[in-house]
């Protein structure tokens, strides 16, 4: 597997996201299928594996503890706070953004138990709180750093005004983004300023949420539970037209010789050295198929094409709706 810098460690070019195995798409797999696509990760040279408190209010930094930390001196351990579950009035987990110092040192102190580890090596702000001053926050992970409960901290869907006024604080590793073909965000100023700043820049969603897949999702079989049903470029409508850019990109895939995913993967591959995709899944067929999109060498031909059929004019819809969009710091580009 090829390496890249994560911030200071030396992690697999792809990761694994730990999101899908029991939060946002539905109902939750099995802990069976979980430790399967863990190991199977594992074993094919995956050696970046991120989680978040907020991924099944805890459920996910469980499994992992469970079932990855035996393994705990072969892989680069990050997960996230900031983001946690409070009782709602009907006594139900609802998701809650706090980047308060102390709830932060609680996070971590939670999160650590639940990981059955004494540190995590990267731990990023899920989300900027916009109550709370960035450097607050991010003091705060620093102080963690020092006290040896974290390595290294990160961010999560920053702008790059921010990661800067971040990095002046306390020195950040990685910024995690939503990036792919079909959301170019980051393009606009933070890839370059992470450049800039030696920054990582850890790319989630890289195949659109199963969108750039041999098996792109069914809509009409989404569960209450998956979070996409009410994402704009899953409505109806707008899901249909953006199904017409799949069966050309399938051909540029074919005549790469690669999956629709391997070669939306491997696009994130070489536009820069500092981005490293995580893919998440719940098959362990899928898990080695990005793995082994490491190994795709596309030629500036077909990454032209790949941007000309997939990009912000030609995809519909915006990425988040309008309550989430009010969460994120990234600079948008409008319309999308």
């Amino acid at each position: 597997m090829q390496q890249r810098a994560l911030g200071p460690f030396t992690v697999s070019a792809i990761g694994l996201g730990c999101m899908n195995f029991c939060h946002a798409y539905g109902s939750p797999v099995s802990e069976a299928q979980t430790e399967r696509v863990l190991l199977a990760s594992l074993d094919a040279g995956i050696t970046h594996f991120d989680t978040a408190t907020l991924y099944g209010f805890g459920q996910s930094e469980l499994l992992l503890g469970k079932y990855l930390m035996p393994h705990r001196k072969r892989f680069t351990l990050a997960s996230k706070c900031g983001i946690h579950a409070v009782t709602g009035p009907d006594g139900k987990k609802v998701r809650a953004i706090d980047g308060r110092p102390a709830t932060l040192r609680q996070n971590c102190e939670d999160s650590l138990k639940r990981l059955n580890t004494d540190v995590i090596d990267l731990y990023y702000l899920h989300r900027w709180d916009k109550a709370v001053p960035i450097e607050e926050s991010v003091g705060a992970l620093g102080d963690l750093v020092k006290a040896g409960k974290i390595r290294a901290v990160g961010l999560s869907e920053v702008s790059a005004a921010t990661l800067r006024k971040a990095h002046a604080e306390f020195p950040i590793s990685a910024v995690q983004s939503e990036y792919s073909l079909w959301t170019r965000n980051p393009e606009i100023a933070v890839l370059q300023a992470c450049a800039e700043l030696g920054v990582a820049l850890v790319a989630f969603s890289p195949v659109a949420r199963g969108f750039l897949t041999s098996a792109p999702p069914d809509i009409a079989t989404f569960d209450v539970t998956d979070f996409r049903k009410n994402m704009p470029r899953f409505a109806p409508e707008t899901y249909a037209t953006n199904c017409k850019l799949l069966a050309p990109f399938t051909k540029v895939a074919q005549e790469a010789g690669c999956t629709p995913a391997q070669l939306a993967i491997a696009w994130l591959l070489h536009k820069a050295p500092h981005i490293l995709p995580i893919p998440g899944t719940t098959s362990v067929e899928h898990a080695l198929e990005n793995a082994a999109a490491v190994e795709k060498v596309l030629t500036p031909e077909t990454l032209a094409a790949c941007e000309a059929l997939i990009n912000s004019q030609t995809v519909q819809g915006n990425r988040y709706p309008v309550q989430a969009r009010s969460e994120v710091d990234t600079e948008e580009i409008p319309g999308t």
